[in-house]
């Protein structure tokens, strides 16, 4: 089914196609951008200690403080991606910034939880708002030549751009206060803020159908349901009446989202039927493994370094800036060696990479080794990674007009956060089985109250381990060696998954993706740019 529809599209400078320095302008302006809303995905996680104590608040608050930022975020990206689709990429840009720039300013001056649980909704809203348009700005200007290159730099940032937020999060609190971590987003959102007024073009599509407003609420009723269920369900329980209701409400949503779009047909949110192309099914289906393989061996990482190998969170946070590194830097790489080898190649030796690195740190983690017995295994992911990323992401982007550029990203971005979501609920959940199922056996002579606690997690069992007496250091090796057996449970998961994927995209993957508007002509055809 063609989706090839004219397209108008605004240059930088209202007069025509940007130049190379205007092309890296505008890159930079909405990396800065991205770079903001990634950061303050994971900021958060390393200072929930100090907000419970400062607000007097319990850890399901405290869980709700930094999950409902990503909730608000991917419930709301394919609604305000076509709404910037209609309205223009630029003022929605703009608009995203300054909300999530005051935000994030009553964030840092929050006098209590519930204040700071309403500025974290609203940074979510302008997190939707920003992060799809920095993709369809990249798209809808850059040039087929050079947009591969330009989205393997966005896909660096979004991957990569965690563990760096994390890593300068954990600086701040060690050297300064918690309340810091904010200032990093709010600079960088207002660096982004002046780049765009002066640089970034302004770009909109033109159609007669009305805005899809059943559309875009069913989809944030699904997706909220189903992101809830992911969140929720390892802390509530997956039997819990909540997470079931929360299940079914997604699941209904998602059906009636999906006949909706399909009775709409080509005046819907997102054309549903897009999904029987190779490009938009496959990148969709790689991205959600890909980061959710990802969000999980953080989940696993975190606590062997700081539980077992007994390090800080910030050194901890330095001893994932190797993979995150190597992950940038190949997604700079990977669109030249698509354009040699092809998509589908290119994405199947990433995701092969990717699996290779799981079993690595399976094979040879060990409490003794340490850090070097998981390195090795790390830098393969990353590198795997980094090569599937940006195809995946030029597959999705590929594969909608560019007048549904905001959509697509959209798109993209919601399929990462579900893959998030999913990887840190599944494997985190094989993890602590086998943690639970591994120190059983080893607990033997440990008294009943300091076993109980040591069956929680590791990290409960090396806090227990401080009024152990005697039986200290059985305990800290029975938790850590238990802990490693969890982690090949994990990491065996993984590989068999990427596995199976490796082998539907070596068979089945996209092939090499066309743009979707061939007409140069309708490409330069401006639209009002400021």
């Amino acid at each position: 089914m063609s989706t090839n529809q004219p397209v108008q599209a605004a240059e930088a400078g209202g007069g025509g196609v940007p130049d190379a320095r205007q092309l890296r302008t505008i890159l930079i302006t909405v990396s800065i951008a991205l770079m903001a809303v990634i950061a303050s995905v994971s900021g958060l996680n390393v200072a929930q200690t100090h907000m419970a104590v400062e607000f007097g608040a319990s850890q399901n608050t405290i869980l709700w403080i930094i999950n409902i930022y990503t909730l608000a975020l991917a419930a709301l990206l394919l609604p305000l991606g076509s709404v910037g689709d209609r309205l223009g990429r630029k003022p929605m840009l703009i608009a995203g910034l300054g909300v999530f720039g005051a935000a994030s300013v009553v964030a840092g001056l929050a006098p209590s939880a519930e204040v700071m649980i309403a500025a974290r909704v609203a940074s979510g809203i302008g997190a939707a708002m920003i992060m799809p348009i920095t993709l369809a700005v990249i798209t809808s200007t850059f040039p087929e030549e050079q947009r591969g290159k330009a989205i393997g730099v966005w896909t660096g940032v979004a991957g990569g751009g965690g563990i760096l937020g994390m890593f300068l999060s954990a600086l701040l609190v060690d050297v300064a206060n918690w309340r810091w971590l904010f200032v990093l987003p709010v600079v960088l959102i207002l660096v982004a803020l002046a780049m765009t007024l002066k640089s970034v073009p302004n770009s909109r599509e033109t159609t007669a159908h009305r805005f899809d407003t059943v559309g875009a609420l069913v989809s944030t009723v699904a997706v909220i349901g189903l992101i809830f269920v992911l969140q929720e369900g390892p802390e509530r329980g997956w039997t819990a009446p909540a997470t079931l209701i929360s299940l079914a409400v997604g699941l209904i949503a998602a059906i009636g989202f999906v006949a909706w779009e399909l009775h709409r047909r080509d005046a819907s949110l997102l054309d549903v039927r897009l999904f029987r192309e190779d490009g938009l099914a496959r990148g969709s289906i790689t991205l959600l493994v890909v980061f959710g393989v990802q969000a999980g061996i953080a989940v696993v990482l975190f606590p062997f370094f700081q539980a077992v190998l007994g390090w800080s969170g910030l050194l901890s946070t330095v001893a994932l800036m190797p993979m995150a590194v190597m992950m940038m830097m190949t997604s700079g790489l990977a669109p030249k060696l698509a354009a040699r080898i092809g998509s589908r190649p290119t994405m199947a030796v990433g995701i092969a990479l990717a699996g290779v690195g799981l079993a690595l740190m399976a094979l040879f983690v060990s409490v003794d080794g340490g850090y070097l017995t998981v390195l090795p295994g790390m830098l393969a992911m990353g590198i795997g990674m980094g090569l599937s990323m940006t195809p995946s992401t030029e597959a999705i982007t590929g594969s909608l007009p560019r007048e549904k550029q905001g959509v697509a990203s959209a798109l993209n971005d919601v399929t990462r956060e579900f893959g998030t979501a999913l990887g840190v609920a599944l494997l985190g959940a094989l993890l602590a089985n086998g943690y639970r199922s591994a120190i059983d056996g080893r607990l033997n002579g440990i008294p009943q109250g300091i076993a109980d606690t040591a069956r929680e997690g590791v990290a409960n069992a090396v806090e227990a381990a401080g009024s152990a007496g005697p039986h200290a250091q059985n305990l800290l090796h029975a938790a850590q060696q238990s802990f490693v057996d969890g982690w090949q449970h994990a990491m065996w998961a993984g590989v068999a998954v990427m596995g199976v994927l490796f082998v539907y995209i070596a068979f089945r993957g996209p092939k090499n993706t066309t743009p979707a508007v061939t007409d140069q002509t309708e490409v330069t055809e401006a639209v009002a740019a400021r």
